[in-house]
């Protein structure tokens, strides 16, 4: 069918994903056209409030359709940009589809609706680069994250005046660092999954120093792929092979000792496949994280076991951490950004409802005795004696009595616990059990976080505010009072669940999925259409 003549459409091509388009573009110098196209947009549109928001302030001039340079450009970007979504670990677009429905284009009304599916496109592609693919919520009750809220009519708008529109696509993604690592991860991992891998598996219960033979070159080779050991023809367990070992432990959290026992063996056995899966996932939940973070913030990572005190990007403080055991599920520390406000000295400890019905009601009711460190305050805050109480006539639900650890060295909560209220009741704190920072996995909370150095984690918290932060803590904690030390400015705090983290000197850090959440992302990001073969290309 020809070109009705008052179009005029010029015939344009586009290189998108190896398709060259022909598009059709109108000229808005036949009126009755212009009015064609434009009723059919806000027809198009009128289901769809940013676009028709934005349509409407534009007395529905076209963006992409155009028969200008500057739309041909916004067109080439916008293709380029939605051929790379697989880049980001996002569904591919249909861009056969979408090319055929442009090439066949006749009508005013054709190109109306070709104009508002590129929009649609767009609006798509800037929602999901800028709060992901998912609802956090839907995926875990505990990963309590409100995704950033793109402006998209606000995008709609300067795309359509860009200058240099595939430099305003590409903003539309997460702009953090750790955003551009894991982007050029998953390109490097995808080139090893489409290469087969790193070579056949370590098939041995335990190899160590001294060990010989062909499982000790398939190690040798791993680790050779993994780029842990240069090149070696060496078939011993020598001392090169040892170091390798002890990097590659210390990449994957790890007990560091140089022999490759069973945890080691698993984790080096981990297809590619499965790595690009975490990588994967680890782009979508970067997705969900507020874009401005503090330029001073609090990162505790999980699965890392660790808390870390960032400036300016850099690593200023880190302690190991105690974060919630594994099971009950009830005990999962939770996902969820907040600021710190204060830090409590001497505080006390006041049992949790759901510690108190899980854990010490029950002792109670066989031995009134019991857990005697702690006191019993009635709503008054008097202490209450547990000889005037019948505690088996009571239960979780009708317990009236609020139950006190006092401050002390054995307090639960330790000398310190440091305070960013919320829904969740979690927080930071020291804790009488040293012992359990020794161990490799940390997992002994009841939700919150506990410190190996929370003395050092109050004192690099309050220099901003003092010439003599530690005189300043000791000073409080010296009296034994409970005390509040309020923080000039607060401190945003993140609590965050990563298994992979891609460092500055381009190594991936991985971390075991301790409660299963990134097991039920990318479950949910697969049914959603994301795929590790999209991934690879």
């Amino acid at each position: 069918m020809p070109l009705p003549a008052t179009l005029s459409l010029p015939l344009r091509r586009l290189r998108v994903a190896a398709l060259v388009l022909a598009l059709a573009a109108p000229v808005a110098a036949a009126e009755p056209a212009g009015v064609a196209f434009r009723q059919a947009l806000a027809e198009a549109v009128a289901e769809r409030p940013v676009a028709s928001e934005v349509y409407r302030d534009r007395a529905f001039a076209p963006i992409w359709t155009a028969d200008t340079a500057a739309a041909e450009r916004r067109r080439a970007a916008l293709f380029e940009a939605l051929r790379g979504l697989p880049l980001h670990g996002l569904p591919a677009a249909d861009l056969d589809g979408l090319a055929a429905r442009m090439a066949a284009a006749r009508t005013a009304g054709d190109l109306a609706r070709v104009e508002a599916a590129l929009t649609a496109q767009f609006l798509s592609y800037a929602r999901r680069l800028g709060a992901g693919l998912l609802t956090p919520s839907e995926i875990d009750t505990d990963i309590e994250r409100t995704a950033p809220r793109p402006d998209l009519a606000a995008a709609l708008r300067a795309v359509a005046e860009a200058e240099r529109p595939a430099v305003h696509l590409r903003g539309l993604a997460p702009q953090s660092a750790e955003y551009t690592r894991l982007m050029k991860a998953r390109l490097e991992l995808g080139e090893i999954v489409r290469a087969g891998g790193w070579g056949p598996e370590v098939r041995a219960r335990r190899l160590e120093p001294g060990d010989s033979g062909a499982q000790v070159v398939a190690l040798r080779d791993r680790l050779i792929a993994m780029g842990y050991l240069g090149r070696t023809a060496t078939a011993r367990y020598d001392a090169a092979v040892v170091e390798a070992v002890r990097r590659f432990q210390e990449a994957h959290g790890l007990e560091v000792d140089g022999i490759a026992g069973a945890a080691t063996l698993r984790a080096l056995n981990t297809p590619a496949e499965a790595r690009l899966r975490s990588v994967l996932v680890a782009l979508e939940r970067e997705r969900w994280l507020p874009r401005e973070r503090g330029a001073r913030h609090i990162l505790v990572n999980l699965t890392d076991f660790s808390a870390r005190i960032m400036d300016d990007g850099k690593v200023t403080f880190r302690t190991k951490a105690v974060v919630g055991a594994r099971s009950p599920a009830g005990k999962h520390t939770p996902e969820f950004s907040d600021e710190m406000e204060h830090m409590v000295v001497n505080p006390s400890w006041y049992v949790p409802r759901s510690i108190l019905a899980r854990d010490y009601l029950p002792k109670m009711k066989r031995d009134p005795n019991a857990a005697a460190y702690l006191q019993l305050m009635d709503g008054g805050g008097r202490v209450v004696s547990r000889s005037a109480v019948n505690f088996n006539a009571y239960n979780a639900r009708n317990f009236p009595f609020n139950v006190r650890q006092p401050p002390g060295p054995r307090n639960a909560l330790g000398l310190v616990k440091f305070m960013f209220p919320n829904e969740h009741a979690i927080y930071l704190h020291d804790t009488p059990e040293k012992h359990l920072f020794d161990r490799h996995t940390r997992t002994y909370s009841s939700g919150c976080v506990r410190l190996e150095e929370p003395f050092e984690f109050a004192y690099e918290l309050l220099r901003p505010q003092t010439d003599d932060p530690e005189g300043l803590f000791h000073s409080v904690l010296e009296t034994g009072r409970e005390t509040q030390i309020d923080l000039d400015r607060h401190v945003p705090v993140h609590l965050i669940y990563r298994t992979v983290r891609a460092r500055p000197d381009g190594r991936l850090a991985f971390r075991p999925d301790i409660y299963g959440r990134d097991a039920k992302i990318w479950t949910a990001l697969a049914a959603r259409g994301v795929a590790i073969a999209d991934a690879e290309g």
